[in-house]
């Protein structure tokens, strides 16, 4: 069931709140054993709310769009009177006496916190092979990771925990996940959402956003946590659109573009595949698929991994360095090491490329690509092969996500097939800054044509 589905069932009252809630819990503590999605759950809290709910619906209340609906908050977000860990015994503190702007707005859409998602330490890597609170599992395949550093949102939508979870994407961070575990994933521009009172990782790359399991229900999220917020000065003041796409979302008419560097090297066969027949659906339905060349996207990632280093790293610098997993710590110790010219520099770079960049807008509506080069890895595997080179495991799950933080561009990862062993591909698509009701529209039609309906794993 989408979160649409179980909106339209509460409001004619074929199913209450509690009973979804209880639905959710049971099933967590069903799967959670052999998943280890979550760091905390709520479940007293949430039935009581469930309950709350259901009353104020009984007595003729609206009580929001997303009201009586379970979902869960990657464990960046706080919320208050539970404990906010970053994955990380460096914050093993008292629980936050506040919520964040997106806990707020998601609880005034009615929403119902079933509790904090796993996440790579601190937010600051892809496995999710967590050192304190141990690894997640990707429910298609427990052997193999769900990526991260959303990996325990990711996996709890896939696995049918709940109906939609948020996540953080610095570098890839919630597509990723979504690309592995066979979810929709939403990167929306920098400054659409609220940032305040989540855990930072990367204070000009941050992005906070939704992971669900269609288009529809992300675009549904995303309104009720979109918009301005005087407490974060990153955020923009641009009005909120209307983000739901049309029942009937079509593709036709529209400049689709399809990049002839960078995104197409060193993929998996499957994965190339299952994009290309994504972009030749569209064109058979009358889009316009249309070659572009692309800025030096390398250059971008490159760029885009030195301001995380110097970001990241004065964020964590402070925090006792022996309490941090050996990777996270090394990437610390590696960021303080870079010179206050090196992040300058970085910073007017990445300048130039947006610039350089804004003028493919002037060609195509959004382009697609894979939205990471090959599917879920083996849990502790640290190389990968593509087209017979060995690649890092994180190099190469970033390789095509991690530019789109340094643009500040929105983009979403969508199913679009299984490889040969029956793991989920993800199709990335990504537009102009703050196009995100087009950018869903388009996202909507590849969903019809694809047909691929609602992914649950278990």
């Amino acid at each position: 069931m989408t979160v649409l589905e179980a909106q339209s069932a509460l409001r004619a009252g074929k199913v209450s709140s509690e009973e979804l809630v209880r639905d959710s819990v049971a099933r967590i503590e069903r799967l959670e054993p052999e998943l280890n999605a979550f760091i905390t759950v709520t479940a007293e809290s949430a039935i009581a709310r469930a309950r709350e709910i259901d009353g104020a619906r009984a007595g003729g209340e609206d009580c929001g769009e997303l009201a009586g609906i379970p979902v869960a908050l990657k464990d960046l977000f706080h919320v208050r009177g539970v404990h906010t860990t970053g994955g990380s015994k460096a914050f093993a503190g008292p629980v936050a006496d506040f919520d964040s702007a997106v806990t707020e707005k998601l609880t005034a859409a009615g929403a119902v916190l079933i509790g904090k998602t796993g996440l790579h330490e601190c937010a600051y890597g892809i496995t999710n092979n967590n050192p304190h609170f141990g690894a997640v599992h990707n429910p298609w395949d427990t052997t193999r990771i769900p990526g991260g550093s959303s990996g325990g949102s990711a996996a709890a939508v896939a696995a049918g925990m709940v109906f939609a979870a948020m996540g953080t994407d610095t570098g890839g961070s919630i597509r990723i996940p979504a690309s592995y575990c066979g979810t929709v994933g939403l990167k929306p521009t920098f400054g659409r959402v609220s940032k305040f009172g989540v855990m930072p990782l990367g204070f000009s790359l941050d992005h906070m956003g939704p992971l669900s399991r269609t288009v529809r229900d992300a675009a549904l999220l995303l309104q009720a946590i979109a918009g301005t917020d005087s407490r974060d000065d990153t955020s923009s003041r641009r009005p909120v659109e209307a983000y739901m796409p049309p029942v009937d979302a079509s593709l036709k008419g529209l400049r689709i573009g399809w990049p002839v560097n960078f995104f197409f090297d060193r993929v998996q066969p499957d994965v190339a595949s299952a994009v290309g027949r994504a972009g030749r659906l569209a064109e058979d339905s009358g889009a316009h698929v249309i070659t572009i060349q692309l800025p030096d996207m390398q250059a971008m990632n490159t760029v885009g991994r030195v301001i995380l280093l110097c970001e990241a790293s004065a964020v964590l610098g402070r925090v006792d360095r022996e309490s941090l997993g050996e990777d996270v710590r090394l990437l610390v110790e590696q960021g303080l090491l870079l010179a206050a010219t090196d992040y300058i520099d970085a910073q007017r770079l990445r300048r130039i490329m947006q610039r350089a960049f804004s003028r493919i807008w002037e060609e195509v509506d959004c382009f697609i690509t894979p939205a990471t080069p090959i599917t879920a890895p083996p849990i502790g595997a640290t190389e990968v092969e593509i087209a017979g080179e060995r690649e890092d495991v994180r190099m190469a799950s970033t390789r095509f996500a991690r530019a789109l933080n340094v643009l500040g561009l929105p983009a979403i990862s969508i199913p679009c097939g299984l490889d040969d062993r029956g793991m989920p591909i993800g199709l990335q698509i990504i537009s102009k800054a703050f196009s995100e009701a087009q950018l869903l529209h388009i996202a909507a039609g590849f969903e019809q044509l694809l047909g691929l309906g609602e992914l649950i794993a278990i």
